[in-house]
């Protein structure tokens, strides 16, 4: 692996001028898996032998069909994990260099805290505020933490009016460093801070993740300045909507009190599912299986995927899970999430109906422990499947493990997918350029137009 692909990666404590960041090591993984692969040949054997946190089950298709796309697409990826200038470096890299590092992110956070803060305002936008928001309502961790992403007045006014500002820190997170809503964001908070506090400076208000490099951001000049006490990195080569592991979602976990022993089990977890996931196998691997159902869902003529959430605790993830999926599959398939039951009183009417052909549904829920919950979800899933391609993800449980091989299925999944989906037309992309899964080309032609008006 090349040095180069993970120079800014680590949090060992440093000095920067008049500010503090937490920056780290430069170290090579190691050349052999930390644990071992879990392989199994069938979703019964499973269930039954290996009890995974996450079970899925898949509708009956021929995985024949598309055995030699998948094992190819897992081979694109694996070469490709770890080269600068790829994004894939979510792949082993970060879960790595994080549990190497958890320390100065628990010391960070306790730092952060000192004088009574006990809740944490996180301005970003996209993957920046998605990947946080999903991690902290699955483990139930959110009440503390509060989540903003609008530009105009109105919205932050009504955002601050339910913060005790005596009580909040404010957590900036922004790759560039200048992020229209993100900035917009951070001088009005910075300026409301003034006026509350009597203070010019309010440096100490705030903990900034950002790009290493000041020249890149805008964001750490503010840290060198002065302007911002406490940082940490949005790392290189990850890729927003991939980055629920980074700094910013750690340190949010450690701020509002998940423990680092929970912790270090969701980073070590991660690295086990990535190990099965990067299994080529497609009769072993569910994430291949999955992105299996939907291209043979898209193959069909089916384009709209509905991932249909049941349980509040995945209230936020529904933003993340289409994000994930729409930036990285474009106009292929189109992503829709829901939370369930409620959505069902609108939209089982459309979804049931004999002329709905173009869909497909993926239900997500928790292991049933009641007899009501438990109707409701085999009572839905029977009338869907009736009529529609049906995947469903069960969690055993929000245990660290569980959630963090739910994410790593649902990142290898996307991946895999639109790899795939490529490949039986014969657009195979070059191995210096990287994939059209990572990158989000067409969200800057909004951004182009914006900046023209401003």
């Amino acid at each position: 692996m090349k040095i180069s692909a993970i120079q800014s990666f680590g949090l060992a404590k440093t000095s920067m001028v008049q500010g503090r960041t937490f920056l780290g090591q430069i170290g090579k993984l190691a050349t052999s898996p930390m644990y071992d692969t879990v392989s199994f040949s069938s979703a019964k054997k499973v269930e039954k032998e290996t009890n995974p946190t996450v079970q899925v089950k898949i509708p009956t298709i021929d995985l024949s069909k598309y055995e030699k796309n998948a094992k190819a697409a897992v081979s694109d990826i694996k070469s490709r994990a770890g080269e600068k200038g790829q994004f894939l470096n979510w792949i082993k890299v970060l879960p790595e260099n994080q549990l190497r590092n958890i320390d100065s992110i628990y010391s960070m956070a306790e730092d952060a805290k000192k004088g009574g803060y006990t809740d944490i305002a996180v301005l970003g936008i996209g993957g920046s505020r998605h990947t946080t928001e999903a991690m902290m309502k699955m483990l139930g961790k959110d009440s503390n933490v509060h989540f903003y992403s609008s530009v105009d007045p109105e919205s932050f006014k009504r955002f601050t009016q339910e913060l005790d500002l005596d009580k909040t820190k404010f957590l900036v997170v922004s790759k560039s460093g200048g992020t229209l809503e993100t900035t917009t964001a951070y001088e009005a908070a910075k300026k409301l801070l003034q006026e509350h506090t009597g203070k010019e400076d309010v440096s100490d208000r705030f903990i900034a993740m950002t790009d290493i490099s000041s020249e890149k951001s805008q964001l750490r000049r503010a840290v060198n300045r002065g302007d911002i006490q406490l940082s940490g990195l949005v790392h290189d080569d990850v890729g927003g909507r991939f980055s629920i592991f980074d700094d910013g979602t750690l340190f949010t976990m450690a701020y509002a009190g998940v423990s680092k022993e929970d912790t270090v089990k969701m980073l070590k977890a991660s690295l086990k599912a990535q190990d099965e996931f990067l299994n080529p196998n497609i009769k072993k691997n569910e994430a291949l299986q999955l992105a299996a159902v939907n291209v043979d869902s898209k193959n069909a003529g089916k384009t709209r995927h509905y991932v249909e959430y049941f349980s509040d605790a995945f209230s936020g993830i529904t933003l993340w899970d289409k994000q994930l999926n729409n930036e990285s599959l474009k106009a292929q398939i189109s992503t829709e999430t829901n939370i369930g039951p409620g959505y069902l009183h609108y939209n089982a009417e459309a979804d049931l109906d004999e002329a709905n052909t173009d869909s497909y549904y993926t239900f997500v829920y928790p292991t049933p422990s009641d007899k009501t919950t438990n109707a409701v979800i085999k009572g839905v899933t029977t009338a869907y499947k009736a009529q529609h391609p049906v995947v469903e993800i069960e969690l055993k449980d929000f245990s660290p493990e569980s959630i963090a091989r739910f994410i790593e299925l649902k990142h290898f999944e996307t991946l895999y997918t639109g790899n795939m989906l490529r490949r039986q037309k014969g657009n195979i992309t070059d191995k210096n350029n990287a994939l059209p899964e990572v990158l989000q080309p067409n969200v800057e032609k909004y951004k182009k137009e914006v900046k023209a008006n401003l």
